[in-house]
């Protein structure tokens, strides 16, 4: 499979900056697809720019997004990190919406395996579908974790064509059953139907209210780290922040707490792949939002490089364990604590039949949650965890 023939290349000239590039920018540190294609072998993350929007809900024009996305993330400062960044083009979108799905599944599915994180930028949220059939022929469940102020679960017949308002529905009932756990963050009460609620209550999913995650952030740390794939839209955000939407609102995480949400998941050794979507230019003032999602882009980055390989495999060697017990259960609860970054796991009992799930033996969580069992209260996500897997 030749990955060039899926893409077009990137005019370099009309995001040059009159001065060009200095050598301490982000172009001037990485493989632009221009004329020659990037070399894989020397890549550790991708940018894949993708142009469709053809099943945008009321925000045509977030296609346009990568140009403007590229030209403030490529005059960025290089951090302390040593890279290996490339920038693959933009997807050449496909005669229907189903052939450009085809080739952004494709593209994420031959990254992951060659062990590549690929940052997804341009198009509407409906591309989150195509980015999740990536994982499809992996053989593994996939945690999937969006940050969205709605719930795109929209009420539409089975076999319609997904759309940004209503992709969920095509992934959650998807016929190969491969995810495992849904998580949402930042879902804002008025813009939800409360029955949707009540359905992912009852496949046990997360949903967090953006009030509580906003009044302590380090609360979407352990949510992050135990998603394989990310869906970002950029709505999300506020308007003051980012305006680049036609329905940008009022309300939503500020800059800094969505900078602060893409390094916890560059940081995340889990997750391999983060796709940010309904940018529309037409609608951001003098490139803010633009300028936004280069600066989230950047944090991804860094925490890509400050990751800690501190998956829970040599538990005995690297993991401090704690045990305790719920009153009036049977049940016994294991902790881990990492000696390296004081992060901490839950361990949630799964039978034996179900080794395909073996590798959810180990749930991230913080350490309230360890001290709500030591008070002999049940955490949440375990609870919700353990009744997926019995």
């Amino acid at each position: 499979m030749n990955l060039k023939d899926f893409f077009s290349p990137i005019d370099i000239a009309s995001i040059t900056p009159k001065h060009g590039f200095y050598t301490s920018h982000m172009a001037a540190n990485m493989q632009i697809y221009v004329s020659d294609f990037p070399d894989l072998e020397e890549t550790d993350i991708a940018i894949i720019a993708i142009a469709e929007d053809r099943q945008s809900v009321d925000n045509q024009g977030c296609a346009l997004g990568s140009t403007y996305i590229r030209e403030k993330f490529y005059t960025l400062s290089q951090g302390d990190f040593t890279m290996r960044l490339a920038d693959l083009g933009t997807i050449i979108q496909g005669a229907t919406v189903r052939d450009t799905y085809v080739a952004l599944y494709t593209i994420v599915d031959e990254l992951i395996r060659k062990n590549i994180v690929p940052i997804i930028i341009g198009g509407s949220q409906d591309l989150t579908y195509a980015q999740y059939l990536g994982y499809q022929q992996l053989d593994k469940k996939v945690n999937l974790l969006v940050i969205d102020s709605h719930l795109d679960i929209d009420d539409v017949e089975d076999d319609a064509e997904a759309t940004s308002i209503s992709y969920l529905n095509k992934i959650i009932t998807h016929e190969k059953g491969n995810l495992f756990n849904f998580c949402n963050l930042g879902y804002q009460t008025y813009f939800v139907d409360q029955k949707i609620l009540s359905i992912l209550e009852k496949l046990y999913f997360d949903a967090y209210r953006l009030g509580e995650i906003t009044d302590d952030i380090t609360k979407a740390e352990p949510l992050i780290r135990d998603a394989d794939m990310i869906s970002f839209d950029i709505s999300s955000i506020r308007s003051s922040e980012a305006n680049g939407h036609a329905n940008a609102s009022p309300n939503g995480f500020y800059g800094d707490q969505a900078c602060r949400l893409t390094r916890y998941a560059g940081m995340s050794d889990k997750l391999s792949s983060i796709g940010f979507y309904e940018y529309n230019p037409a609608y951001d003032n003098q490139k803010q939002t633009a300028f936004l999602i280069a600066q989230m882009i950047w944090y991804f980055i860094e925490g890509y490089y400050n990751r800690k390989n501190d998956l829970p495999q040599d538990l005995k060697r690297e993991f401090t364990k704690y045990r305790t017990t719920i009153k009036n259960t049977d049940h016994e609860l294991v902790f881990f604590k990492s000696r390296k970054t004081d992060r901490w796991w839950m361990q949630i009992p799964y039978p034996s039949n179900k080794s395909k799930n073996e590798r959810f033996h180990l749930v991230p969580c913080t350490y309230a949650d360890y001290q709500l069992a030591v008070n002999s209260e049940m955490p949440d996500r375990w609870w919700k965890t353990y009744q997926k897997l019995i």
